[in-house]
């Protein structure tokens, strides 16, 4: 997408005043300094639904797998269904109405645009938190737990367990800018957050994340800012020292691990092993990847559905746990706002493994859910995290959290960060 069609996303004036009009320019630096918070509405040019759908039509397919199953990748069969779907009966414009509904704004951090959401409960009370998404995730991911968890006397809570919500999207994910240069990595994103919720005039607060968003998470909590009061993370950084050796080396697993860890090395060495090809390629060559996922919107689709299905829990069949709309709506706007390059460009900005054990201090809590990437031992869980205030192991659930299992992620949450408000 141009600048010129990205600003169309834009009704922006100082302040909370009403927004009318589409286009609006950049933000100058006064801006930044400042902390100008500027109203933010979603409006896709018609012309570029039009041209989505012209692609959809002209789409050019790979021969078939020669495997019947999902090892080489996402099956044909299932990639022409849900394109059909995308082309005849999805509607992008439901998502606009639903993103429209809630307080969206733009501000300028660093120099660079951060879209967001927020939220306030209408409990004077309530906790601020904010949340980070991932990849291929972003803000849609939560947005089912948004009621739940501002508002949980009207969703099976008490007004004790409430939040008031900060949810960005990521620089050069979604609504926010794209970086320009290097230098737009987990450290840098956990100051402009810092910066956000100050801007915002919270004082203090608590972060939730996962994927990304768990590093940014663990991050922020290193940086150790004075309103961080804890975090809760649902894909937390653990893998000792020794066990992270091994398994670069590739040799087998040590003796005498306890067997949820000998699960988790399992788990891992799958990774290693055969499941962090995407990353491979995000990590060196995000620019070589960007032309085809630019171009091409079913090559997108199917970079994406192919996370997906290995990371939801759902045996590799993702419809068992979202929708064709929710993936569809996630799938388009990398699509429509052209963001496919620059999310992958945050894979080179921080090449670290993060899954290798962090060292935090600050109150941290941790959910593990079945269907994540792996599950973490309590054992590595305690010597990562050594304030470690809730350890926790559900049954059902995966990666994507908020979005497979809103009501067990609004529960895990509000369970997590229960001993802040006593």
């Amino acid at each position: 997408m141009s600048e010129h069609s990205r600003r169309t996303f834009l009704a922006a004036s100082a302040g909370a005043a009403a927004v009318t009009g589409l286009a609006a320019t950049p933000a100058p630096a006064a801006e930044d300094r400042n902390g100008a918070i500027r109203r933010f509405r979603v409006n896709v040019p018609q012309r570029d639904l039009d041209d989505l759908h012209k692609r959809l039509a002209m789409t050019k397919w790979p021969s078939r797998e020669t495997v019947t199953d999902r090892d080489q990748g996402v099956q044909l069969d299932a990639m022409r269904s849900l394109v059909q779907y995308w082309q005849t009966r999805y509607d992008w414009r439901k998502l606009e109405a639903k993103l429209n509904a809630l307080p969206q704004f733009i501000t300028t951090i660093d120099g660079l645009d951060i879209h967001f959401l927020h939220v306030r409960s209408p409990h004077a009370d309530a906790l601020p938190m904010i949340i980070t998404h991932g990849w291929p995730g972003s803000i849609l991911e939560m947005l089912k737990v948004i009621g739940p968890l501002t508002d949980p006397t009207k969703h099976g809570g008490s007004a004790a367990d409430a939040f008031h919500l900060v949810i960005p999207s990521m620089p050069g994910y979604g609504f926010s800018g794209k970086p320009t240069g290097t230098g737009w990595n987990p450290d840098r994103m956990a100051r402009a957050w810092q910066t956000l919720m100050a801007r915002l005039g919270y004082q203090h607060y608590v972060s939730q994340g996962g994927d990304w968003g768990s590093v940014v998470s663990d991050v922020l909590a290193k940086q150790k800012p004075p309103g961080l009061l804890g975090i809760h993370v649902n894909m937390p950084a653990t893998v000792p020292p020794e066990i992270a050796r091994i398994l670069q080396a590739g040799d087998p697993p040590p003796a005498g691990l306890a067997p949820d860890e000998l699960a988790a090395f399992t788990k891992m060495n799958a990774l290693y092993t055969r499941g962090s090809g995407y990353a491979g390629m995000m990590v060196t060559r995000p620019q070589t990847l960007g032309y085809s996922l630019a171009d091409s919107p079913v090559g997108l689709a199917a970079w994406m559905y192919d996370k997906f299905a290995d990371w939801t829990y759902s045996g590799g069949v993702p419809e068992r746990s979202l929708t064709r709309d929710e993936m569809l709506d996630d799938i388009s706007l990398y699509w429509l706002t052209g963001t496919a390059n620059s999310a992958s460009q945050l894979y080179y900005e921080n090449n670290a493994n993060n899954f290798n054990a962090v060292s935090i201090d600050v109150p941290a809590a941790i959910t593990v859910f079945p269907g994540e990437i792996y599950q973490v031992p309590r054992s590595w869980a305690e010597r990562a995290y050594h304030n470690l205030v809730y350890y926790n192991k559900v049954d059902r659930g995966g990666h994507f959290a908020a979005w497979e299992e809103p009501a067990l992620f609004t529960s895990e949450v509000r369970a997590a960060f229960r001993f802040l408000r006593h």
